[in-house]
């Protein structure tokens, strides 16, 4: 199975939906855990890595910035 390319400052789309009803998240730390923002009510939840993968169905929105620097 092909490993999912996301970078700093994407914002993801999840399997599962946040409480407030959306399931866009931002990424804004990356490492062995990841550190991902709701982009409904700005909540963040820290999440190990597997996990974060496991859940995440597509990357909606790419960080330009992070592109660039490649």
């Amino acid at each position: 199975m092909e490993r999912k390319v996301f970078n700093l400052g994407d914002i993801v789309q999840m399997k599962k939906q946040h409480p407030c009803g959306t399931n866009e998240m931002e990424i804004i730390r990356m490492g062995m855990d990841i550190r991902i923002k709701c982009v409904g009510c700005k909540h963040s939840v820290l999440i190990p890595r597997a996990k974060f993968e496991k859940s995440m169905k597509k990357v909606l929105r790419s960080n330009p910035d992070a592109t660039a620097h490649e």
